[in-house]
């Protein structure tokens, strides 16, 4: 059974898959254009980190980031997300890795009380994929956040996150 639960991005097995990762940003987008990021800003307390396992096997990894709250909403600041560092093992595609870590970050995300989530993902035919697995999740393209800006090998996209009205 598949779990996906916090963890450390300086443990063996996720640090290789995490440099496996920040090889192929590297090997297939400009230089200025990886926006992925490396094994201790994964650390920093803003993110919050998980991998997918099945009986101890490392299938993914994923994090979300605090971007903190939007300017101009106060006193009711909306808090804003950034999912990072979304990747799955090349033995473990097509199980379900990245749709289940996919869905636990956004409901993390949820009962966290952010408004809305934001992803950078290439434009290169190798994040055809990774684009496919957003916009089937309700993400839509948008302009860059944060402290983004436009650049032709980045797509930016959001997901606002819709909460049940509460009962009178």
């Amino acid at each position: 059974m598949i779990r996906v639960e916090p963890d450390d991005p300086m443990r063996p097995d996720v640090h290789q898959l995490l440099s496996e990762h920040l090889a192929d940003m590297f090997a297939t987008s400009p230089a200025e254009s990886v926006h992925a990021l490396d094994h201790s800003a994964l650390s920093h307390p803003s993110i919050s980190f998980w991998t997918a396992r099945d009986d101890g096997e490392l299938l993914g990894c994923g994090a979300l980031k605090d971007l903190g709250t939007e300017a101009g909403t106060e006193p009711e600041a909306r808090r804003l997300g950034e999912i990072k560092s979304m990747r799955t093992t090349a033995s473990a595609r097509g199980r379900g890795v990245a749709t289940g870590m996919l869905e636990h970050i956004v409901a993390v995300a949820r009962n966290r009380g952010y408004e809305r989530l934001y992803l950078e993902t290439g434009t290169e035919e190798y994040f055809a994929p990774a684009r496919r697995l957003y916009a089937r999740h309700g993400f839509t393209q948008c302009p860059p956040f944060a402290d983004y800006t436009l650049d032709p090998s980045s797509v930016f996209m959001e997901l606002p996150l819709h909460f049940p009205a509460s009962p009178r």
